[in-house]
């Protein structure tokens, strides 16, 4: 008999908890009948050692949530929901397909990538899988809703072969507009554990700079944190870009050898001085040399420091978030921040292939100004469309324009800006399908809810594509099932969907590059191995991994360049555009910047009514410096109003001395009856960008007044 993992016993079972990249090791109690009982994290774990967070925590109240959908769902003509089997939905939604196929051709039918289609491996394969089956090019996702200026920057600066520097060789992290200790999405800090990993690096004397508006729970582990308006962070940049070049603090050997542009973007960053930017972003001029100095400046032997700059949702969700990304990244290629011939490759591969790392540039494709182009004027991003464009997608006609949409693991009606008229477009659909356990504002408008098994319910591993950006060392965990789903439900797992839509429309499905079964519907375990087929280890070692394990293998290095490599392209001719825009504007205004932000307790519009969570957070109230309450006649607990050029909501307020003052901040995500969606704030169209059609979500000017509670002008969210 084979022996049972540590604190794994008949009532308990160790797997890995799926919310978010992070994947933390985590111990499911069972009750007698096989459900949920209790989640705790893993001591075990030789990523995570104990750590798991409040959602994760909170995972059995989700799987026995009394909200949870357990059997297919049909809207009737009068907007109620009613139970139908699952072959009779597939069976009428394959058959609608049919006939928008046939009228409209195959752009016509798009598919969305949620939040938990990303954690889903086979899904997250499958959903591109079925419309490139169909030849559709119709396939969105959140990436283009907060942070595709990532790969607009990958696209026309270049990226590093071999990567970042490592993260155990960091002196100094810089984080823009981040708050990794919540969010758990920034690449260059660790995502597991993230608290005692980064004490961790204060302790072998890792620098931590953090660039927020608002003293966050990472900025509390900060050297040094500089607080600027909101929306400034383009100019910031620059700013530090300009005073690198003029100090002499770039790594001049590796940019003679890897960028080309140099010149050129210092002529563009010339309006952009120290006393310039700090008036714009209404700092001390010294703290924004400070802290470009503690990043960029070398030793004293002239040695580079270690260690790169990111950002997050903060600089990639404002006026000129393209930019911005640029800009930061070309902090890391001025000072040369990438790993270097002979660094040990921290990370080289588990559940894929391992491949040598060159320490050179991959050049930019721009792959967006070449192929299919849809009737408004956008190309593709790393084979996606825009996500902003979908509400007009389905209002419009010609190329792209949109008539069925199956939404898998995502909300995007709460997710996209104009909330009221993204509805009011979804609400057009001809099909609208969504794979999801619970009702929110995308599923409510929908003709089929298709309900799958939960996480815990279901087995799976770790994204292949993105280990070596999620994980800094070459673990693996095989996240085995560990619940039964719910007595009595009829459940269908999430490619599941799309391999049966397939067969009923009489496409054939090439999953990751192999084309599988029509006939019979594949098993889960053989969708793994194809997955599995070029890993680094034996797959079928990996399948029977359940604890966890770093499995190092051979050590790798990085290799040396080719002769004549590519070069980062710093200074394309749309940047320098950009920057000659950014110069001249000017924001002169008594009106608050609200941002975005996450919190620890929910993930994205997720879970929020759950018992533990509802009980800690009711609402998501408007956080406001003390000073900019009482200015405005405001007390804690207050009902204001909070109004934009595009539209108002009605909020609480709650104190917050983390905020500079002139700052207010909600976190997105809410509504539905919980809350308010700051997305109502915001539009589609007017300030978003011209590639990928981001629109403005944070950053921007909003007023804020006290409401009389007794003047019966409804409550929060109103």
């Amino acid at each position: 008999m084979k022996k049972a993992a540590p604190h794994e016993t008949d009532i308990s079972r160790i797997t890995t908890c799926r919310i978010c990249a992070g994947q933390c090791g985590i111990i499911v109690e069972l009750d007698a009948a096989g459900r949920v009982d209790r989640v705790r994290g893993d001591p075990d774990n030789p990523l995570t050692r104990g750590y798991a967070c409040i959602k994760g925590l909170t995972l059995g109240e989700a799987h026995s949530s009394p909200n949870r959908i357990l059997h297919p769902l049909r809207r009737t003509d009068d907007g109620r929901f009613v139970q139908v089997g699952m072959n009779e939905a597939l069976d009428e939604i394959a058959e609608r397909l049919g006939k928008i196929l046939a009228e409209h051709g195959p752009d016509a039918v798009a598919g969305f990538r949620g939040t938990m289609n990303y954690t889903n491996s086979l899904a997250a394969h499958m959903l591109p899988a079925w419309l490139a089956a169909m030849g559709s090019h119709s396939f969105f996702s959140t990436m283009t809703i907060d942070q595709s200026a990532k790969w607009i920057t990958a696209d026309r600066l270049g990226v590093w072969e071999a990567g970042k520097d490592p993260y155990e060789n960091a002196e100094v992290l810089l984080v823009i507009g981040a708050n990794p200790l919540v969010s758990l999405s920034t690449f260059t800090m660790v995502m597991q554990n993230p608290v005692k990993a980064l004490k961790e690096a204060k302790a072998r004397g890792t620098r931590l700079l953090v660039i927020d508006p608002r003293r966050t729970e990472t900025a509390a582990f900060a050297d040094r944190l500089l607080q600027p308006l909101p929306d400034e962070d383009a100019a910031l940049v620059a700013g530090m870009l300009r005073l690198i070049l003029e100090e002499n603090w770039a790594d001049r050997e590796f940019c003679e050898h890897n960028v080309e542009g140099v010149e050129a973007l210092r002529d563009a960053l010339a309006p952009f001085t120290v006393d310039h930017v700090a008036q714009r972003c209404n700092i001390a001029a010294e703290d924004l040399v400070a802290i470009t100095r503690d990043f960029a400046e070398p030793h004293p032997d002239g040695r580079r420091k270690r260690g790169a700059a990111a950002s997050g949702t903060g600089a990639n969700m404002g006026a000129f978030s393209n930019l911005t990304e640029h800009l930061v990244e070309c902090l890391n290629v001025l000072c040369g921040r990438f790993a270097r011939e002979g660094d040990a490759i921290g990370n080289p591969g588990v559940l894929g292939a391992r491949w040598p790392r060159r320490a050179q540039a991959i050049a930019p494709t721009r792959g967006w100004e070449s192929g299919w182009r849809d009737a408004w004027g956008y190309g593709l991003l790393m084979g996606e469309r825009m996500s902003a464009i979908l509400p007009q997608a389905i209002l419009g006609t010609g190329t792209g324009a949109v008539r069925a949409l199956v939404v898998d693991g995502g909300n995007p009606v709460n997710a996209l800006a104009e909330t009221a008229e993204t509805a009011a477009a979804f609400g057009n659909l001809q099909l609208l399908v969504s794979i999801d356990p619970f009702l929110n504002e995308t599923s409510r408008l929908a003709h089929f809810i298709l309900p799958p098994p939960m996480m815990l319910e279901r087995a799976d591993i770790r994204s292949r594509d993105w280990e070596s950006y999620t994980l800094h060392e070459p673990f693996h965990q095989f996240a085995q099932m560990v619940a039964r789903p719910p007595e009595n439900s009829e459940l269908i797992e999430d490619w599941q969907v799309f391999w049966e839509l397939a067969k009923r429309t009489g496409h054939k499905i090439i999953f990751d590059d192999v084309p599988i079964s029509m006939e019979t519907r594949p098993e889960t375990e053989d969708l793994f191995r194809i997955l599995l087929r070029h890993s680094a280890f034996p797959a079928e070692d990996l399948l029977a991994e359940k604890r966890g394990v770093v499995l190092r293998g051979d050590p790798m290095c990085v290799k040396p360049a080719e002769p004549c490599p590519p070069r980062f392209q710093v200074a394309p001719s749309d940047v320098l555009a950009e920057l000659e825009t950014l110069a001249g504007v000017r924001r002169q205004t008594s009106a608050l910047r609200l941002v975005c932000g996450r919190v620890r307790h929910v993930q994205n519009s997720m879970y929020h009514d759950l018992p533990s969570i509802a009980r800690r957070m009711p609402e998501n109230p408007l956080s406001m410096h003390p000073d900019d309450m009482a200015s405005r006649g405001l007390v804690p607990g207050a009902l204001a109003r909070v109004r934009s050029a595009h539209g108002e909501l009605r909020v609480t307020v709650a104190p917050d001395r983390n905020l500079r003052s002139g700052v207010v901040t909600m976190p997105h995500g809410w509504g539905d009856g919980r809350g308010a969606n700051v997305n109502s704030l915001t539009s589609l169209i007017q300030g978003r960008q011209t590639i990928n059609a981001m629109p403005i979500l944070s950053g921007f000017d909003v007023m804020v007044d006290p409401v009389d509670r007794n003047a019966g002008q409804g409550g929060p969210g109103n």
